[in-house]
């Protein structure tokens, strides 16, 4: 068995080079790292005929707070098996895996530098006509193909042990649902926004709903999700959308992966507030934005309701009356995990750049106001949107 130990550049172009499929060894290889995330060592590998691949090696702990937080290197395992996984249903919108070693806690995957990160993109007012109905068709046809309606009960429980991500999912199970809703030092927002997030912990109503969503978190294995599916896990151009890192991957809710996306859209909107000065100009980018949210949960729905009613594997979860009531279950499990991913991200551990590289002090606490009201509302309305409709009509309401 190889020994664990962690890549430099040279560490990591010897090992590529020792992959002799990947390139042709008589073209000098490059190396360098640039990975920027949380939690692992990414680094480019490249010939001189342009030719390069992305070696990605997880770090034994959480790399944005260092040793003192350590992480299994199994996430690595998980990544990867989850992108074959998704691949294999939706080949198009993930990104392909090249290699794989457990025991170095690597991935070797193809390199996406063509196309751009959608967070950077979307701060940068760009526009993607294809990203809607991509993550909506990925979403649909990844989380039904792992569900109970396809898989038999002994290959969905065998799938569920496999993917179980303990220490990950915690990570989750604590920003999303524990940290902001009490005092704790991972928490991070402005002693400004104090009083608002007094309020948001002295309300019990909102307290209860977001109980009962980390309840269905933790116990709900409804398919295999890809677990942090954020606008900087999104690469895209005019014509392409692809998904990378799912090593928070495990057996979970289905709205949750579709939740967290969309609320990434709303965080977007949010911080163009403040991000763009021209009124027209804001408006046709929050307009685009809000336009990406309808058509992903209408493509959503409709794709679900089409494939579940056309390739259902179970007799019973094939009724129809079931499958509608199911699918508007999904979207409203959507609708409140898209609330705890707009509140974990303006005043937990974990901030998006869309907000907090908004230079003016008062228009970046503006945004974060605006961000936790509609998270707050998202949860607390949650059972009222059972369809596209019904959440379009609450989203609009809020942000008008």
């Amino acid at each position: 068995m190889t020994q664990y130990s962690v890549f430099d550049s040279e560490k990591a172009l010897d090992y590529v080079a020792s992959l002799a499929p990947l390139f042709d060894l008589q073209a000098p290889l490059n190396c360098y790292e640039f990975g920027d995330g949380n939690l692992n060592l990414v680094f480019r590998v490249s010939d001189s005929t342009s030719r390069s691949i992305i070696l990605k090696q997880a770090l034994p702990y959480a790399r944005c707070v260092g040793e003192s937080w350590p992480l299994t290197l199994d996430r690595a395992r998980i990544e990867a098996s989850v992108l074959k996984l998704h691949s294999a249903i939706c080949p198009e919108t993930t990104v392909k895996v090249l290699h794989q070693n457990n025991q170095l806690a690597l991935t070797i995957l193809e390199d996406l530098g063509q196309l751009a990160i959608l967070r950077t993109a979307l701060n940068n007012s760009e526009t993607f006509p294809k990203l809607s109905k991509d993550i909506a068709t990925h979403l649909a046809t990844t989380s039904f193909n792992y569900s109970d309606f396809v898989l038999t009960p002994a290959k969905k429980k065998s799938l569920v042990s496999e993917f179980l991500n303990p220490e990950l999912c915690a990570i989750t199970e604590e920003l999303f649902f524990d940290d902001p809703y009490h005092q704790h030092e991972r928490n991070n927002f402005p002693t400004t926004l104090t009083e608002h997030v007094n309020a948001l912990r002295s309300n019990t109503h909102l307290r209860f709903e977001v109980a009962k969503l980390k309840a269905k978190f933790l116990s709900s294995p409804q398919t295999l999700l890809h677990g942090d599916v954020h606008t900087g896990s999104i690469f895209v151009d005019a014509n392409t959308t692809k998904v990378i890192d799912p090593e928070f991957g495990f057996f979970g809710p289905i709205g949750f992966d579709l939740g967290s996306f969309i609320g990434n859209l709303l965080l977007n909107y949010c911080a163009q507030q403040a991000r763009i000065e021209s009124l027209p100009q804001r408006r046709q980018m929050q307009t685009y934005l809000i336009s990406c949210i309808a058509e992903c949960l209408y493509t959503f729905e409709q794709s679900w309701n089409a494939l579940a009613n056309a390739h259902s594997q179970d007799v019973t979860l094939r009724d129809p009356v079931y499958i509608e009531y199911f699918v508007g279950s999904i979207i409203q499990d959507a609708v409140g995990y898209c609330g705890t991913e707009l509140i974990r991200r303006t005043i937990g551990l974990a901030h998006v750049a869309d907000i907090d590289t908004i230079e003016d002090e008062q228009a970046r606490l503006a945004v974060a106001q605006h961000t936790l009201f509609i998270g707050e509302q998202l949860i607390l309305n949650s059972s009222s949107c059972t369809s596209q409709k019904q959440t379009m009509q609450l989203l609009l309401s809020l942000l008008n």
